[in-house]
């Protein structure tokens, strides 16, 4: 009787997340150990499943490195990364483009089918709705860097993922745009779906990734921050609390924020349900970095 007390103290406890949250936009990226990890992927899905049938409207950006690197190799082609981006050549773009935008796309989605939900492959097959131009990147000397077919996402079709949304459907929306040429770009997983929550004006973004959130001690797990304002965040990249790869994600969220996200969390993908108790228990279990007036 206590344990069965115990569960509906809980569902209490989501009940106002739910109201609160219910129509409400979330975009959701997904990519890196949780795409590799089978049951953790599952439950990532499960949880979005969730999320659109208690009235929230979640839309899955992903990225499929590890997928497109092991292509990669199967074909014979050395992999080349440049500031965190994949140098894509011709032949790497036919692979990042089968692998990421059609394979795993459309696994996704028909997992979540799978699960209960109404998920739509967003694809250059089906509906593209990233656009965007070559991105161009420099070296520490000021010299233009050759990324061959690497993009920036300058546009989303709003239009288009909002309708799916108010129907009840989950759209996913593979990292690659397509420039006004009509060339096809590969375009960094993270970048992707800041500019998709930015362009949404979306609730949240959540980035699931193989960390807690951000850490005051990068040693010591339990020194996790559990919310984060944005001038406290900089302060600490300043004095070097954030560091390394977690300065350029932090630094990211802090500038979608004042693009009109409400709040940006980071959490970590692989604990079971991370995605349902970071937004709808009170304590979460990953960082949420929000904007200040």
């Amino acid at each position: 009787m206590q344990q069965a007390i115990e569960k509906a103290d809980i569902l209490i406890e989501a009940l106002g997340w739910i109201r609160r949250f219910r129509g409400k936009i979330t975009v959701i990226k997904l990519g890196g150990s949780v795409m590799e990890d089978a049951d953790a992927l599952l439950h990532v899905l499960v949880d979005i499943v969730f999320m659109e049938t208690v009235g929230m409207r979640p839309v899955v950006v992903h990225g499929g490195g590890a997928a497109i690197s092991r292509a990669m190799e199967t074909a014979g082609i050395e992999a080349r990364f440049v500031q965190g981006r994949r140098v894509t050549d011709d032949r790497s773009l036919e692979i990042v483009e089968r692998v990421l935008a059609y394979e795993v796309n459309q696994r996704l989605a028909a997992r979540i089918d799978e699960l209960g939900g109404r998920a739509v492959s967003l694809n250059f097959r089906t509906t593209n709705v990233l656009f965007g131009h070559r991105l161009e990147l420099v070296d520490a000397e000021g010299n233009p860097m050759d990324l061959g077919h690497v993009g920036t996402v300058t546009r989303v079709d709003r239009a288009v993922v909002f309708n799916l949304c108010r129907t009840g459907q989950i759209p996913v929306i593979p990292s690659m745009c397509q420039a006004d040429d009509g060339a096809k770009l590969n375009v960094n997983a993270d970048t992707a779906a800041l500019a998709v929550a930015q362009a949404l004006a979306a609730e949240k973004l959540v980035f699931l990734s193989d960390v807690p959130g951000v850490l005051r001690d990068q040693n010591d797990p339990d020194s996790l921050i559990h919310s984060l304002g944005a001038r406290e965040a900089r302060r600490l990249i300043e004095t070097g609390v954030i560091a390394s790869g977690m300065i350029p994600k932090v630094e990211a969220c802090l500038e979608v924020l004042q693009k009109g996200v409400r709040k940006v969390h980071i959490i970590d993908g692989r604990i079971r349900h991370s995605l349902l108790l970071e937004i709808y228990t009170t304590g979460g279990v990953g960082t949420e970095i929000v904007h200040e007036p």
